[in-house]
């Protein structure tokens, strides 16, 4: 809604080395909240510049892991407003989403966190098949209510204490990095590594979590279902069987060219990545290099 004063909202944006996302991060910002925070991780590029010049809050804290770091966040960083929105530098909030916010927060629905649909961009292309899409990240909620999780390593989830809804609009994630198949390629090496440490240490302690694990509950309870199985599948089967059901059961084909190095490497090589170094760790003790 063009021309609409900000919304009562703080905008947080976790950074590091974020110049080429940053601008159209911000960009699709300004304007539409009344309070952007900036918290970086000591970035060595033009992050800060960026920040400095568009955010009402600009901090620097050491960064020991992502939900570390958003544990200190929201828990440290004075904010001006009772409601906040998550956002990671390679988030574009589209139009639509505000103009849905703008509405639900005016009807004061009693809600204390909301779900927003989620679209990845990968390399230029949409994303629409093999089941990425639609999915929910919770990424709006009041100040005190949300906790993460702290043992999450790769993956970070909000969880929120109280009634949560869903906003049938989207936040697009197009990370300008990931057009560098080096750079993609780099990054499953480095999360399956962080995943496979995450997956032994909830193994060795019975798998617990922050939020129950219900098919049927939020869409990240759903997710604590699903992972509780996928936990007890065998290694280097379960890579192949998922890809086979993103790819062709749900219709993750139809993505082209581009879908395809996605779901091929996000799908198959990532979580086969992740197998080989819980292999690898087991023959160690479970203890990485």
């Amino acid at each position: 809604m063009t021309g609409a004063a900000p919304l009562p909202v703080t905008a947080v944006i976790l950074t590091y080395n974020e110049e080429k996302n940053l601008p159209r991060c911000i960009a699709a910002i300004a304007g539409r909240v009344s309070e952007i925070v900036v918290v970086d991780s000591f970035s060595t590029d033009a992050t800060m510049d960026i920040a400095r010049k568009a955010a009402q809050v600009v901090v620097q804290h050491k960064y020991e892991g992502h939900p570390q770091q958003w544990h200190w966040t929201l828990s440290s960083v004075l904010m001006a407003n009772e409601w906040v929105f998550a956002i990671d530098a390679d988030f574009v909030v589209t139009e639509p989403l505000w103009d849905e916010l703008r509405r639900r927060l005016a009807a004061d629905e009693g809600i204390d966190g909301y779900y927003v649909r989620h679209r990845e961009i990968f390399r230029g292309r949409r994303l629409s098949w093999g089941g990425v899409y639609p999915s929910y990240w919770l990424r709006i909620f009041r100040r005190g209510k949300a906790r993460v999780d702290l043992d999450e390593r790769v993956d970070l989830h909000f969880y929120v204490d109280g009634r949560t809804g869903r906003i049938e609009f989207d936040v697009e994630e197009q990370n300008a990095n990931d057009d560098s198949i080096v750079f993609w390629i780099e990054k499953q090496n480095r999360f399956a590594r962080r995943q496979a440490m995450e997956d032994l240490e909830r193994r060795a302690a019975g798998a617990p979590t922050v939020a129950r694990a219900d098919f049927f509950g939020t869409p990240d309870q759903r997710k604590l279902f699903l992972k509780a199985i996928w936990y007890r599948l065998p290694l280097y089967l379960r890579p192949f069987a998922y890809f086979f059901y993103r790819y062709v059961l749900r219709l993750g084909f139809l993505d082209g060219r581009q879908g395809f190095v996605y779901h091929f490497t996000q799908a198959l090589l990532y979580r086969l990545l992740v197998d080989i170094n819980i292999e690898e760790m087991r023959d160690r003790g479970g203890r990485g290099r």
